[in-house]
């Protein structure tokens, strides 16, 4: 029997022959084809991973960056920063927003003035303060006018602000004033004495747990603090008599904390006049293009940033007070 019969499959019993070399040569070719197409197959997808990765990375500047493009406006324009909620340091009406918008505003030289649209309660005298400085120091640099325009309201700490404007626009329903200082907080001992619950605090100072909401209060710390809270009130109404000079026409009533509507705030010179956005940009400053330079932080970045804190800072405001507030 021919041996050729016996030989395996795909084995043509001739070693030596040429098909065999020509066979070998196909295979190493497809095989190196096939390398060079997984290696261009692999070099596209990490091509196509980074363009994707600069087009995210363009699209987060172009977002992050938005909201101060406005700073490029040349032409002559109102610009106008909002001053809205809580005055308080990570807050949307923190000095640090409200600071880095002024810095924009002014330093643009199509800014004719600017103008602070304010609708707020209040808040810290630190933040407010900060602001009142920088507003200051600002008009003086480069020489150009703040008017202060409230919508709905301007209390406290929004109105420690509003008085180093220029002069001052109420709608004549808006509320206004309220100069005063504040400290809050909650007692327990009684609920404590009903729950037979025993209060045990050791401290190294006499006055460490000064207002301790669990411990009966303290007189001479209790007259202590009122002292703090006037002078932080004299605090106050010096920089509103410097900012409205003779225009106010004090009263007892004046520094008391009370708060007045539009009109009345004029007619007691704590305003200047009635008017509102439109009305200041087209006919004081003579520029009715409005630019907005408010800095606003990203909704869900400032709720991460606040979610770690908030809780504690909760509980701790409920039971040790919110700490000074211009209210």
């Amino acid at each position: 029997m021919n041996d050729d019969f016996n030989s395996p499959p795909g084995n043509s019993g001739h070693t030596g022959s040429p098909n065999a070399g020509w066979e070998r040569a196909t295979i190493e070719k497809l095989l190196f084809a096939q390398l060079k197409e997984q290696q261009a197959a692999r070099r596209w997808r990490l091509f196509s991973r980074l363009l994707w990765l600069g087009v995210f990375g363009a699209v987060a500047w172009f977002i992050y960056n938005a909201e101060n493009m406005n700073a490029s406006v040349s032409t002559p324009h109102t610009a106008v920063i909002d001053i809205k909620g809580e005055i308080a340091s990570g807050a949307e009406a923190s000095a640090e927003n409200v600071v880095a918008s002024l810095h924009s505003a002014f330093e643009d030289e199509g800014a004719q003035a600017v103008v602070l649209l304010i609708d707020s309660p209040g808040g810290s005298p630190v933040q407010a303060g900060i602001i009142n400085d920088e507003i200051t120091r600002l008009k003086a640099l480069h020489g150009k006018k703040v008017y202060a325009v409230v919508e709905e309201t301007c209390a406290s700490a929004a109105y420690y602000i509003a008085a180093a404007a220029d002069d001052i626009y109420v709608d004549k329903a808006s509320l206004v004033g309220s100069i005063g200082v504040l400290m809050d907080g909650f007692g327990f001992t009684g609920l404590m004495d009903k729950l037979g619950v025993e209060r045990r605090l050791m401290t190294a100072g006499a006055n460490k747990a000064m207002l301790d909401p669990f411990s009966p209060q303290d007189e001479t710390q209790k007259a202590y603090i009122q002292a703090m809270l006037g002078e932080i009130h004299t605090q106050f109404i010096t920089v509103v008599k410097k900012g409205r000079g003779t225009r106010l026409k004090e009263t007892p009533d004046t520094f008391s904390g009370l708060v007045w509507n539009g009109q009345q705030a004029v007619a007691m010179g704590l305003a200047d006049g009635l008017g509102n956005l439109d009305h200041v940009a087209r006919e004081v400053v003579k520029a009715e293009d409005i630019v907005d330079y408010t800095q606003r932080e990203n909704v869900g970045l400032r709720l991460a940033k606040q979610f770690g804190v908030s809780i504690g800072q909760g509980f701790y405001k409920a039971a040790a007070g919110a700490g000074v507030q211009l209210r």
